[in-house]
């Protein structure tokens, strides 16, 4: 197999976006990289759904950006930045998210027994591969680093970090506030985020597809340095329908509360989060007030040019559901380091010397938050940018972790969170908690923490029990399945026989032909379905045969049903794959292959010419719900194949595609596609294995006599078995629910197989894969 061209091209539609695009076919990935707004160039803004198409150089994603995406899919933009590999469109419309972990399993194992995976095939759409795995699979993800055991810091740490109060360690040009602002003073206007910040950091907007229901404070564009400063901070709870309000404080610039409300979310509430709000059941029954009141309380309490100050205030302005353009967030008014924010609970300590947000408290005080919130700003404007990056507030928080990590109990492999990649700490600096349900001989992957509840089951099937009850109240869940490793043996001959199959079955022989049959022709005419490896005569027949192998599945599949049974020369001919053990179930696996839910909507053409890009923009109308061409090269000479893939938004818009390029007007060959980009990547990567037909490949004893006698932990029937539980676990989450079903891979003496992910919105699967297992 041959690299496809890594210039993705997809067709952005003619709607409002941040940049003019140009009128032609352009690549989703170079869309990003140009920076083009593509959320929301997509008109449908009340659903999460994801791209078609993986921007990666061979469809491998590794243990960072998956992380990376993961962090996205639950924190959003304001927190995070978008993902590099993946389009994720209308995130806040998640409801949370779900990882399946299936330990012992990698892509080898996937497409080995991929009949037995039907299920999780048809459910999910989007499929990459992952790296072999690291020592700590799950660590990577989440996004963890394993601590020191020992409890004392590295030797190469110590003494390496400044004195916090020294100012002859400081180089105050270097501190990234004064890098902002200056060393000056500042004033109230400039302390306010711009419209251009406020869109980087997800504040609603007016105009902004997913603020349409939003209501706008009453606002004239009369701020002034003597405008109201106001302290906001909101409490949320989980509910069917994510995170909405239920309790809004609001504090004057005199430090006096003019409003704090409860608030009755109208949705089933999943889970209060009674640990970080401080707020219970039984506090919240009695309650009448509903988000509409408090927003028409709000909206007449706030003069004109009222400035609100909050800590990561776009999430209190969207959990109000409202929309103000004068706002000073002090998460991004003490500037850190790398996109870095400094926590409220930190900042109160250092900047003002309070301690809030106390552990031992029964409760949790919002208007205590939204008055720190206010001191904080005045305590900015009054003493000015100079001043603060004096106190080396980065070198202070280094320490602070530092000194935290360091008096863990010691002879403990415990985990040590960095703040620029850590998820559980963004989760609590969210309010949020991440369930981790595992077996109990894996429970060492992650910490016992605040926000991280971790339960620990004797079994798989308990833990599919478990998950079933508690994803609903969590926004991010990680649900760990653990298989048997299988031996180094077997997994070899599993590699192998992988190898054969897929050779064989990208094979065919065609034939018999006329002894004086003229095999130039006969092989332009097989050339003619796509990329040949190698064509051969085959003389140990009567009248001569040919066998040719092709380097895709597609051009196999497209010669047998394009050639077989035809006249040619006076003789009717036959064209099959060769009949072997491997082999004997390959018209199951081509419609299953042509089912997978990733292959529908897309295309394989034959025939297509180096102007062939430069055809489809002069006839844009006739291919509506084009999203990428995908355009393999040769790796010898980096020219371009002459066969491509189309992938299209839907099957009908394909088919109507396809009836349209292979008449008479464009003279292509084509068909629907077989294989997903992921699988010619891993398959390019494949040494080849090549065997005379008739040879068998004996599988290993013991792998007999497991398939003899049946044996429910033989990897066949725990593929179909754990395949099908798994999918009708999905099929009861809630809508718009992300889900991702990872194999991290293995590695073993033999050497080390890739992992495999795939992934889905629940609501945007059921669209796209009908058919799924009940």
């Amino acid at each position: 197999m041959e690299p496809e061209s890594e210039g993705t091209e997809g067709h952005p539609r003619k709607v409002r976006k941040r940049r003019q695009a140009p009128n032609k076919l352009v690549g989703a990935a170079e869309a990003v990289k140009a920076g083009w707004d593509l959320e929301e160039s997509q008109p449908e803004a009340k659903k999460a759904h994801l791209s078609t198409i993986l921007f990666t150089d061979n469809c491998e994603v590794t243990h960072d950006q998956l992380c990376e995406f993961l962090k996205y899919a639950v924190l959003g933009k304001s927190n995070v930045p978008k993902p590099s590999w993946c389009q994720l469109f209308h995130q806040d419309h998640l409801n949370n998210v779900v990882v399946f972990v299936l330990q012992g399993m990698s892509q080898l194992h996937f497409y080995r027994f991929y009949l037995e995976f039907g299920c999780l095939r048809k459910a999910f759409r989007h499929k990459f591969r992952l790296p072999p795995p690291s020592s700590d699979f799950l660590a990577d993800i989440v996004g963890l680093q394993v601590k020191q055991t020992a409890g004392e810091l590295p030797k190469t740490m110590e003494g390496s970090l400044p004195s916090p109060n020294s100012k002859a360690a400081i180089n105050v040009q270097n501190d990234p506030i004064v890098q902002k602002f200056g060393s000056e003073k500042v004033s109230l206007t400039r302390c306010l985020l711009t419209k251009e910040e406020m869109r980087t950091f997800h504040f609603p907007l007016q105009g902004f597809p997913d603020c349409e229901n939003f209501v706008l404070t009453k606002h004239n564009g009369s701020v002034t340095d003597n405008s109201p400063l106001f302290g906001l901070n909101c409490e949320m709870c989980l509910t069917s329908k994510g995170r909405v309000l239920m309790r809004i404080s609001l504090v004057s610039e005199g430090g006096c509360c003019v409003m704090d409300k409860l608030v009755k979310p109208e949705n089933k509430i999943l889970d209060h989060l009674s640990s970080f709000s401080g707020i219970t059941k039984k506090i919240l029954n009695p309650v009448t007030t509903k988000l509409k009141d408090v927003q028409r309380q709000l909206k007449a309490l706030l003069p004109p040019d009222a400035v609100l100050v909050g800590h990561s205030l776009d999430l209190d302005l969207r959990a109000l559901k409202m929309i103000h353009p004068y706002v000073i967030d002090t998460s991004l008014l003490y500037v850190r380091e790398q996109g870095r924010r400094f926590k409220l609970k930190f900042l109160a300590k250092v900047i003002l010397g309070k301690d809030i947000q106390c552990p031992d408290r029964l409760d949790h005080d919002a208007t205590e938050d939204a008055r720190t919130t206010l001191e904080l700003a005045q305590y900015f404007l009054k003493y000015g940018p100079k001043k603060i990056a004096e106190l080396n507030l980065e070198a202070l928080a280094n320490c602070q972790e530092l000194q935290a990590a360091s008096q863990e109990p010691r002879n403990t492999a415990e985990v040590l969170q960095h703040p620029n990649t850590s998820i559980l700490e963004s989760l609590e600096s969210m309010g949020q908690k991440l369930l981790f349900l595992t077996q109990e001989t894996d429970a060492g992957e992650l910490p016992s923490s605040r926000n991280c509840q971790t339960i620990k089951c004797l079994s798989n099937k308990e833990v599919l029990e478990q998950a079933r009850v508690e994803i609903p109240l969590f926004p991010f869940n990680i649900v760990q399945f653990s298989f048997k490793a299988f031996s180094s043996i077997l997994t070899e001959e599993m590699n192998k026989r992988v190898r054969i199959k897929w050779t064989e079955i990208s094979t065919v022989y065609a034939g018999p032909f006329s002894k004086n049959c003229n095999l130039r022709a006969l092989k332009r005419l097989f050339k003619s379905f796509g990329p040949v490896q190698s064509i051969t005569f085959v003389l140990e027949t009567h009248q001569p045969h040919l066998c040719i192998q092709y380097e895709v599945l597609e051009a196999a599949q497209l010669a047998i049903e394009s050639l077989d049974g035809i006249l040619l020369d006076g003789t009717r001919i036959k064209v099959q794959r060769p009949v072997t053990e491997l082999t004997l179930d390959c018209d199951t696996l081509v419609h299953e292959l042509q089912g997978d839910s990733e292959n529908q909507g897309t295309l394989y053409l034959s025939g297509v010419s180096e102007t062939f890009k430069e055809q489809l923009l002069q006839e844009p109308r006739l291919f509506l719900g084009l999203e990428a061409v995908i355009l393999p090269k040769d790796l010898k000479n980096g020219k371009q194949k002459k066969y491509c893939f189309l992938k299209f938004k839907s099957f009908g818009s394909a088919q109507r595609a396809l009836n349209i390029l292979t008449g008479k007007d464009w003279k292509l060959k084509g068909r629907h596609a077989l294989t997903p980009r992921h699988l010619h990547a891993w398959l390019r990567g494949l040494p080849p294995e090549s065997r005379p037909p008739g040879l068998h490949v004996v599988p290993p004893r013991l792998e007999q006599e497991a398939l003899q006698t049946l044996k429910v932990d033989h990897p066949k029937i725990v593929a179909w078995r754990w395949g099908q539980k798994i999918v009708k676990l999905y099929n009861t989450l809630y809508p718009g629910t992300l889900c991702l079903i990872l194999l991290p891979g293995t590695n073993s003496t033999h050497g080390s197989l890739s992992g495999l992910g795939l992934m889905g919105i629940k609501e945007e699967e059921e669209s796209t894969a009908p058919g799924l297992c009940s």
